[in-house]
C-alpha cells in the first residue's frame, strides 16, 4: 500500500503522536542529524458504482455492484456494511466481493418505478486494516422490465489479428455492460499457444477484463485467447456466443504501461456525472455528455435541441459532434450514455490500480514538476501535483504514460505540456483524485479522469480528453479530442 509523506498534520495531532511516543517509550536515534516522517495511510474509496447514482429504468433483475480504489479485506464486506433498501424497508439479498468489486443480489426482482438506495458503511477496510473515509450512499430508480439481453465483447486488446504485439502485454476485453466479476476468472477467460495453456491472472473491473500472463509471451508467435459463455452480466445473462480472437507477438517488450482502456467513454471529448459549463466561447471538438444530471446542467452553451428530443448542438461543438444528456430521449450516441459513464469510471479505477514503474516514478519532484522531460512509464505521487513550467513528454508513437494524482492537480497560466518523439495525447492519462485546475492560456497534452472537477482557466486547450465523475468548468477552451 502506498504511504503518504503527511506534511501537514494539523498541530493537535502531532502532540497528541508526540505524546503517545514517549509515554510508550519510542525514543528517536541517538545519532546526530536522523529524523523521522509521520505518514497517514491511504484511505479507500468507492470509486464508482452500478447503478450510478441517480440512475432510472434500471432492470428489474439486477445486482447492484461497488468498485474499491484497492484490494479489501473481504470479511468486511457482508450483509451489514453492504446494504440495499426500498424507503425504510431493508431489501433481502446476498454480499459477495472479488478482486475490488464488491456485489449485492437481491433475493427477488425489484419492483417496477421504486426508488432503492444502496449504502456502505465504514464497517469496510482494505488490506492495511484502513476503514473507508466515510459512508458510501447512492441511489436509483428501477424501471419496469427485466435485462435479458446477453452481454457482449466490445473491444479486445489486442485486437484480433494483430502484430508486433509486446512481449510483456496483458490480454483485454471490453464488454458492453457491467458484468458479474464472479463468473470472470481464470477457466472462463484463457490464453493459448497452440493447444498449451498460458498461465496467467484474470482481473475484472466494471467492464473490462484482463489476462495477466505470469511470464512474458514468446517472440514472433501466435496466440490465442477465449472468452467463454460463461460470463455473465448482473442480471445473469450470459455471453450470447464465446469469443475467440488471435494475434502474434512481436519480438520486444513494451518500453511502458499497457494503455487504459476508456470502453464507450471514447465516444466523449468532455463526460461527467454532475454538469458540463462554458463561458463562451469554447470550441469542443467531439461529443459532450452529462449522466446522471440532466440537460439543465448543460450550461452556456445556447444549444438547440433535435425534433426527435434525442441530442442537442451548439455553435461551441463541432459538427458533427453533438451534446447528450441523461433526460433526452435514450440519452445516446452510438453508444449508451450510461454504459460510458460507468466506463469512465472503470478506466479511473484501472488507471489508480496501476504500480508505479519504479522508485525513480514514485514523488517525481516532491510534487512539484519544473522544466523536467518524462519518459514513459506510470508515475506516482502520494499528494498534489503542481506543474509551474512547460512539461515534456518523450517517446515514440505507442509508448503510454499514466500519471497518479493522490490530491489537486495544477498548472500555471500560459504554459504547456509538450509530446516529443512521436508521443500520442491517446496515449497520455492523468488519474486524479483531487480537482483539476489548467491556468489560463495554457495548452495540455491527453486524457484526465478526475474523480473530482476539472477547470480549464480563460484561452487554455487540451487535446485529450475531460472526464469527471463530478463536473468540467471551461472558459473559451478549445478542446480536441485525440
Amino acid at each position: 500500500m502506498n504511504r503518504i509523506d503527511n506534511l501537514t498534520k494539523p498541530l493537535a495531532w502531532l502532540m497528541a503522536f508526540l505524546l503517545a511516543a514517549l509515554v510508550a517509550g519510542c525514543g528517536g536515534s541517538s545519532g546526530g542529524g536522523g529524523s523521522s516522517v509521520v505518514s497517514t495511510p491511504t484511505v479507500p474509496v468507492v470509486s464508482f458504482t452500478f447503478p450510478v447514482d441517480g440512475a432510472t429504468g434500471i432492470a428489474l433483475n439486477t445486482s447492484v455492484t461497488a468498485n474499491f480504489s484497492e484490494s479489501m479485506q473481504p470479511s468486511t464486506i457482508t450483509g451489514v456494511s453492504f446494504t440495499l433498501s426500498q424507503a425504510a424497508t431493508p431489501v433481502a439479498g446476498t454480499v459477495t466481493y472479488v478482486g475490488t468489486t464488491a456485489t449485492f443480489k437481491p433475493t427477488s426482482s425489484l419492483a417496477a418505478g421504486l426508488t432503492y438506495k444502496a449504502t456502505i458503511t465504514t464497517g469496510v477496510k482494505d488490506l492495511a486494516g484502513n476503514a473507508l473515509a466515510a459512508t458510501k450512499t447512492w441511489s436509483f430508480t428501477a424501471g419496469s422490465a427485466t435485462d435479458i439481453t446477453p452481454p457482449t465483447i466490445t473491444s479486445t486488446l489486442p485486437a484480433d489479428t494483430a502484430t508486433g504485439v509486446a512481449l510483456n502485454a496483458n490480454i483485454n476485453a471490453n464488454f458492453s455492460e457491467a458484468m458479474d466479476a464472479a463468473t470472470i476468472n481464470s477457466t472462463m477467460f484463457t490464453l493459448k499457444q497452440g493447444t498449451t495453456n498460458i498461465q496467467g491472472a484474470v482481473t475484472f473491473v466494471g467492464t473490462s477484463a484482463a489476462f495477466n500472463p505470469d511470464a512474458d509471451l514468446a517472440a514472433s508467435t501466435v496466440y490465442t485467447a477465449t472468452i467463454t459463455t460463461g460470463v455473465m452480466d448482473l442480471a445473469g445473462n450470459a455471453l450470447a456466443t464465446s469469443k475467440t480472437w488471435s494475434f502474434t507477438t512481436g519480438t520486444a517488450v513494451a518500453t511502458g504501461p499497457a494503455p487504459v482502456l476508456l470502453g464507450k467513454a471514447a465516444y466523449f471529448a468532455v463526460l461527467a456525472k454532475t454538469g458540463v459549463a462554458t463561458v463562451p466561447t469554447s470550441v469542443v471538438t467531439g461529443n459532450v455528455g452529462v449522466s446522471p444530471a440532466a440537460r439543465t446542467y448543460l450550461t452556456g452553451w445556447s444549444e438547440t435541441y433535435d425534433v426527435t428530443d434525442t441530442y442537442a448542438t451548439s455553435a461551441q461543438v463541432v459538427a458533427p459532434s453533438k451534446l447528450y444528456a441523461a433526460d433526452l430521449v435514450g440519452g445516446t450516441t452510438s453508444a449508451d450514455l450510461g454504459t460510458a459513464v460507468l466506463n469512465m469510471g472503470t478506466a479511473y479505477t484501472d488507471a489508480a490500480g496501476r504500480t508505479a514503474t519504479s522508485a525513480a516514478t514514485t514523488n517525481v519532484g516532491s510534487g512539484t514538476l519544473t522544466s523536467l522531460t518524462l519518459a514513459p512509464g506510470v508515475y506516482e505521487w502520494g499528494g498534489a501535483v503542481t506543474i509551474p513550467t512547460d512539461l515534456t513528454l518523450s517517446g515514440s508513437a505507442t509508448d503510454v504514460w499514466i500519471f497518479k494524482v493522490a490530491g489537486t492537480l495544477n498548472m500555471a497560466a500560459a504554459k504547456n505540456v509538450i509530446l516529443i518523439g512521436g508521443a500520442q495525447a491517446k496515449n497520455v492519462f492523468w488519474q486524479t483524485t483531487g480537482a483539476v485546475t489548467i491556468g489560463a492560456n495554457t495548452h495540455f497534452e491527453g486524457i484526465i479522469l478526475g474523480q473530482t472537477s476539472i477547470t480549464f482557466g480563460n484561452l487554455a486547450s487540451i487535446k485529450g480528453r475531460l472526464l469527471s465523475q463530478t463536473a468540467v468548468n471551461l472558459d473559451a477552451t478549445t478542446v480536441t479530442q485525440p
